[in-house]
């Protein structure tokens, strides 16, 4: 695996707002992660993102076929590989969760039925917060396309799932163009400077 960097939070709505000026979310706050985004939204974002700061797109976008084209060799913004999600998520171990669940995640049984502002529960051995629990996160996988075509999958669990669900080896799919549901939201990542 290439070294690459991730963000130390799941995207904001603060930060989302900045870069598109919208918010999609169903629950409202700043701090809160950006929710009730389909995994096309999160990469338009990322583009974005990386348009505003000088760097070259990760993403060739086709919106007429629904085709998207990753450029692995971009400086930009993007979309964790599943891989990258998994290996961040668990530092490097094979562990299914980086702590007891009520300290590091927000899920069912603590969430009081919504998200919950970043940051709040203990983060892993690298210092990544909310990597289970609170929202779901796209990644830039196609899950199986022989079976599912072009859907995309999301990992780590979210506000609204049982124990069973919040862990860094659960896997979820859906539609990358129309899915957008309030637990699922999405971190960035890109390519170590060399």
């Amino acid at each position: 695996m290439d070294s690459f960097e991730l963000s130390k939070f799941p995207i904001t709505q603060e930060i989302y707002k900045a870069v598109t000026e919208k918010n999609p979310s169903t629950y409202v706050g700043h701090k809160l992660p950006v929710e009730t985004v389909s995994w096309i939204d999160a990469v338009n974002f990322c583009n974005a993102l990386s348009k505003s700061l000088g760097k070259e797109n990760c993403y060739t976008i086709d919106l007429v076929t629904e085709k998207v084209l990753l450029n692995s060799n971009a400086n930009g913004y993007r979309l964790p590989t599943e891989s990258e999600w998994q290996y961040a998520c668990q530092v490097g171990t094979k562990d299914i969760r980086y702590g007891e669940l009520n300290e590091v995640a927000w899920f069912k049984e603590n969430s009081n039925n919504r998200t919950q502002e970043v940051g709040q529960k203990q983060p892993n051995q690298w210092g990544l917060y909310d990597m289970l629990g609170n929202v779901w996160e796209w990644c830039s996988d196609i899950y199986d396309e022989t079976v599912y075509g072009t859907y995309r999958v999301f990992r780590g669990g979210g506000w609204c799932d049982q124990e069973r669900s919040v862990m860094a080896t659960t896997r979820r799919r859906s539609h990358p163009f129309s899915f957008k549901i309030d637990d699922l939201g999405f971190r960035i990542a890109t390519n170590s400077e060399k």
